[in-house]
């Protein structure tokens, strides 16, 4: 018997009710008696019911050799395991079965869905967070790349803050931290993790984590009580699970362009400030009105923040080199063969020596480069002259057309001293900005003063703001100096102590 709607069963037995038979009502309605019968004992469909477990007599006698093989996948890759048409073939080639495909499907759906974990619903007090990563691609800089986007998320109101990054290391997570509490003004309670390898360096036997050494530090810092779901179950933090979703879905689509991750990232504080007017499903408030809850149970910021770097110990090499994970940043040659510390920031590499900071460089995402600042190879450059044109620091230096005008005018006129006094020249880079050099350098060729010592004293003049004062008549065009006779009257009154008239 098919499944009558609700309507007709008012219909059948509201006829019955008032005198009509029922062979009269399967007569009248085009159903059986058994169905009219049925109708009289049921308000409603009751629907089909099964009295006794079905029966696949082609399929029964091969299920233990079904669950071998699926007993079997546990200890297998996920994508070397047996698929329904899979199980369908080997039944059929080595087994003998007669049986369709489409029962084969059904049994393992119906097994799968029996072994699939059920969730207790948890409730969220204020005051606690979950954090997470996620990636998309996006374009910074006209360069299309992958972004990992740390996302920071406190349950119990939905607030959220989305920050991105080219890498997830460890200084990112930190980084993450750091401006997420710089945007609710806040510290939570607690943060519960995942297991990434750059927060949890070991899983003891007995379930205690090891932290790594940064993250230890940030804890430390902020006192913060970290948690941790079991490994490889998202769903003990679903929340932001559900949040990294979100966020790549609505902030990352279409393709986010932008000049630079700095812009970017203030865009995405932008778009997690305008979801707090949201109203979400099952919510009658809005998230920056339950985000206030959260931000009257935790905890306020430090008095400074935590210094999200990490930290290294390295040797200069022969070419004023110093190795950082798998890139090398240089230094000025005069530290060559030293020992150095490194501070590795999610933007920028940090390296000095003893106390002094030695070079900034930006930091390097991709593997076995150079990276170079020029500066750091004049002074050796000044005195192996004859390197100008094949040193690597300075292949593909872009500076302005006006250095290169005044180096060919310097080589005509002094041949291999005109190279060096150009190298000098750009060793004022090491004190001046490009700048003011520039005007110093687009100063001297107007004037026809080809020279280190003209552009220098060029440079200071406009510097401490004085005008300058060349004698262009002489080489190599020092600064003019005015000297007087000397009189025998003036000396006299400087022995009798009229130093003032003498003056």
């Amino acid at each position: 018997m098919g499944i009558y709607s609700v309507e007709l069963y008012l219909r059948v037995r509201q006829a019955c009710a008032e005198g009509m038979s029922q062979r009269e009502a399967a007569r009248v309605f085009n159903v059986s008696r058994d169905t009219v019968r049925k109708m009289m004992s049921f308000s409603v469909p009751p629907g089909y019911r099964r009295s006794v477990e079905v029966r696949r007599p082609k399929l029964d006698p091969f299920i233990p050799i079904i669950e071998g093989w699926l007993e079997a996948d546990r200890t297998m890759p996920r994508k070397q395991r047996h698929t329904a048409k899979r199980v369908f073939d080997r039944l059929r080639d080595e087994c003998g079965f007669t049986g369709g495909y489409t029962i084969i499907k059904d049994y393992i759906r119906e097994r799968e869905r029996r072994g699939q974990e059920v969730f207790v619903p948890l409730s969220h007090p204020p005051g606690h967070a979950q954090a997470d990563f996620g990636e998309a691609l996006v374009r910074i800089g006209g360069v299309e790349q992958k972004a990992h986007f740390f996302v920071l998320d406190l349950p119990h109101s939905d607030g959220c803050y989305v920050r991105a990054y080219p890498a997830a290391v460890a200084e990112a997570w930190v980084d993450g931290h750091i401006h997420a509490f710089a945007f609710f003004g806040a510290v939570p309670q607690s943060v519960l993790y995942d297991n990434d390898r750059c927060l949890v360096a070991k899983i003891l036997p007995d379930g205690i984590r090891k932290r790594a050494s940064l993250f230890s530090g940030f804890l430390s810092h902020y006192l913060i009580r970290d948690r941790y779901g079991r490994p490889g179950k998202g769903n003990d933090k679903g929340n932001v699970e559900g949040l990294v979703g979100y966020s790549r879905r609505n902030f990352m689509v279409p393709l986010p362009e932008f000049g630079t991750w700095d812009g970017f990232n203030v865009w995405l504080e932008e778009q997690c400030r305008k979801r707090q007017r949201a109203v979400l499903r099952g919510e009658s408030e809005t998230i920056g009105e339950r985000l206030q809850r959260d931000l009257a149970a935790i905890r306020p910021l430090p008095a400074a923040p935590f210094d999200a770097c990490d930290q290294d110990n390295g040797r200069v090499s022969s070419q004023s080199l110093v190795r950082y994970k798998t890139n090398d940043y240089s230094v000025p040659v005069a530290y060559g063969h030293q020992d150095v510390w490194i501070r590795g920031y999610i933007h920028e590499v940090v390296i000095g020596c003893r106390g002094e900071v030695i070079a900034r460089h930006p930091r390097c995402w991709d593997r076995d480069e150079l990276v170079f600042n020029p500066i750091h190879y004049l002074p050796l450059i000044e005195q192996k002259i004859n390197a100008l044109d094949q040193a690597a620091p300075l292949q593909g230096w872009d500076l302005p057309e006006e250095f290169a005008t005044l180096r060919r005018l310097m080589e005509v006129r002094m041949n291999r001293q005109g190279r060096r006094e150009y190298v000098q020249v750009l060793r004022l880079l090491e004190a001046f900005d490009l700048a003011d050099v520039r005007a110093a350098v687009l100063q001297a060729l107007r004037m026809g003063a080809l020279s280190f010592d003209a552009v220098k004293h060029l440079l200071l003049c406009r510097v401490e703001h004085r005008p300058p004062r060349l004698d262009l008549d002489f080489y190599p065009y020092l600064p003019k100096a005015t000297v007087e006779k000397t009189r025998a009257g003036s000396y006299m009154r400087l022995l009798s102590g009229d130093a003032e008239d003498a003056a």
